[in-house]
């Protein structure tokens, strides 16, 4: 009797039968012309007018290596600015006070709604607003004299990560149960006691990994503080081709920089987020 209701006897057992597997010629096709692209390119690079020779020699030069440190350093500064500025927007912006929502808002849409390498020009210019900086009846200082490369870098990559990082921070906080809320005050904890001790860490596991990914994006952004004189890798290379016109070459070099900062970030950015995703699965069981 046929296994199925309804169907004929008599019909012949295919389940022996080898399946025929079907050709993917355009997966092929496209693979072999990507391939051919890349031969392309790389032979481009191999032959043309580049000097591998300069690329090697000055991979190394002193110049070049401080401005790799220089990048670094601006880039954990810049960060660490950035997330202080942008907990601190975060929770101002889920305040149940209307004046800290608005400059909260405000502080996001404008920082964010500008170019970055405009902002650093306006910083590293600001004495051309304020001639004189500092506090009245204590300290000032001309603007001019304070806002040094350094300083026009730092503000300004700094608090235009902090626009970012509140909108990630925020999200974070918002993922974590409103029940944790109501726990916290169950127990007498006050709100910012409460956001420090409960809902911080808990919103580390949604936060950590855009975290991570922005500071990556801002290694290279530091790039763009070469335009205020700020002595980092891009802006070491621009000093040497000017004088050199190695132009290609020095701008092989500082990719290659970026390229091993980048590549020695990534994976202690996977084995953060690995860890907390670790604590999630732990707290899910």
């Amino acid at each position: 009797m046929s296994a199925f209701p309804g169907m004929a006897e008599g019909f012949p057992d295919l389940s022996g039968m080898p399946a025929a597997r079907r050709a993917h010629w355009g997966r092929w096709l496209s693979a072999l012309l990507i391939l051919l692209v890349l031969l392309a390119i790389g032979r481009a690079f191999a032959r043309g007018q580049i000097e591998w020779a300069y690329v090697a020699r000055f991979l190394t030069v002193p110049v070049i290596v401080d401005g790799v440190v220089n990048t670094i350093v601006m880039s954990v500064l810049a960060m660490a600015l950035g997330i202080v500025l942008g907990v601190l927007v975060a929770v101002m912006r889920l305040s149940p006070n209307p004046v800290l929502t608005a400059v909260a808002v405000g502080y996001t849409w404008l920082f964010r709604g500008t170019p970055l390498i405009l902002q650093l020009l306006l910083w590293f210019n600001l004495a051309l607003v304020f001639p004189t900086i500092g506090i009245p009846g204590l300290w000032s200082g001309k603007a001019v004299d304070i806002m040094t490369p350094l300083v026009a870098a730092l503000l300004g990559l700094g608090i235009n990560q902090g626009a970012y990082t509140s909108e990630v921070v925020r999200s974070g906080l918002l993922s974590v149960d409103a029940g944790q809320y109501e726990a916290a005050q169950a127990i007498g904890m006050g709100h910012m006691r409460a956001l420090r001790r409960i809902i911080l860490p808990q919103a580390m596991r949604v936060v950590l990994p855009p975290i991570g990914n922005e500071f990556i994006s801002l290694v290279k952004a530091t790039s763009l503080a070469s335009v205020i004189q700020y002595p980092e890798v891009l802006h070491a290379a621009e000093n040497i081709y000017y004088a050199n016109s190695r132009v290609i070459e020095l701008l092989i070099v500082a990719g290659l920089w970026y390229l091993l900062v980048v590549s020695i970030l990534t994976p202690l950015q996977m084995l953060l987020e690995r860890h907390f995703s670790r604590g999630a699965a732990r707290v899910r069981r």
